[in-house]
């Protein structure tokens, strides 16, 4: 993700996915297993699909984590970037009006700072700057991987692209600029906790609907095997008693997708702007990544109700047959 302009959450999602990406997810493994052909019983194949659908909600918190880690990681690493930056000795103040940067000076800076480019350019403070950006920021292992940025490309998408320009047009770090990194960088760290915040809010909401619709399946599950057990004599009662519970579990699952369609439309963060004018929304963000489904929540809830509604249609026809 990118926090630019100073704390404006943008979320970033990496633009070049894998064209065939490697099935690593819990739900694309157990769906996986449940087409093999050595999956022949009953018992075993709804076994199996009962995990998938609860390992779409356990998939989508695997991601939270890890997104929240990451946030976390650059929370920090900015912080650490601020800290070191205000530890600097800034240059002079000029006392001659500023020059117009050329373009020979921000080509010089923005094509120059890759990661491991040994080039120097400018002030020695400019060059301490970059080189303090390279190691707390750039140096995350994940960085790297999603954006392949320049130092200078960087700089401009996180804290402005005014202070590339004026990195390049001045070669030296003024008190003004080392203030706007400082300041910048504390209010870029500053999203981010806040970023994570949002994504504790996800992680809980994960957990909740989870633990309503693992619920659900198991007494689905224990009414099945109630209705199974019964004397054939006794059964349309039963059966009747057990159709009216299995539409007040249904019941319960559309509670859970109001609730959750209500979050979907006021998640605990939204975006401003990602690269390129997109609107990405809090969600899409988190789950755009992964082999599941884009609502991970909704999956799983249209999953339990496909088979209340199964169950309900196979008692309905043992009332009707008088078994």
């Amino acid at each position: 993700m990118s926090v630019n302009r100073g704390g404006d959450v943008a979320f970033r999602i990496p633009s070049e996915p894998a064209l065939e990406p490697e099935c690593t997810s819990l739900s694309c493994e157990l769906s996986a297993a449940a087409a093999e052909p050595g999956v022949v019983t009953t018992v075993a194949v709804a076994g199996l699909l009962a995990l998938v659908t609860f390992a779409y909600v356990r998939d989508a918190e695997t991601a939270c984590r890890r997104e929240r880690r990451r946030v976390t990681d650059e929370h920090d690493a900015f912080e650490e970037f601020a800290d070191r930056i205000a530890a600097l000795d800034p240059s002079p103040t000029e006392t001659t009006e500023p020059t117009k940067p050329s373009a020979a000076a921000t080509s010089q800076l923005i094509g120059t700072h890759r990661a491991g480019s040994g080039r120097a350019v400018g002030d020695l403070r400019l060059r301490r700057v970059l080189d303090t950006y390279r190691d707390t920021v750039m140096s995350l292992p994940h960085y790297t991987e999603e954006y392949d940025e320049s130092v200078a490309e960087s700089l401009a998408a996180e804290l402005g692209p005014d202070t590339t320009v004026s990195l390049a047009s001045n070669g030296t770090l003024s008190p003004a600029l080392q203030s706007a990194f400082v300041d910048r960088s504390r209010r870029a760290a500053a999203a981010r906790r806040s970023l994570a915040d949002a994504i504790d809010v996800e992680l809980d909401a994960l957990d909740d609907a989870g633990a309503t619709l693992s619920g659900v399946d198991r007494r689905r599950s224990r009414l099945n095997q109630h209705l199974d057990g019964i004397p054939h004599g006794r059964r349309v009662d039963a059966s009747i008693d057990v159709w009216e519970r299995l539409g007040d579990l249904e019941s319960e699952c559309n509670a859970v997708a109001i609730d959750r369609q209500s979050t979907l439309r006021d998640p605990p963060m939204s975006p401003e702007r990602v690269a390129g004018d997109v609107e990405t929304g809090f969600y899409e963000y988190l789950y755009a990544p992964m082999d599941g489904p884009d609502h991970p929540v909704l999956a799983s809830i249209a999953t339990v109700v496909d088979r209340l509604r199964e169950d309900r249609d196979r008692v309905a026809r043992r009332i009707a047959d008088g078994v």
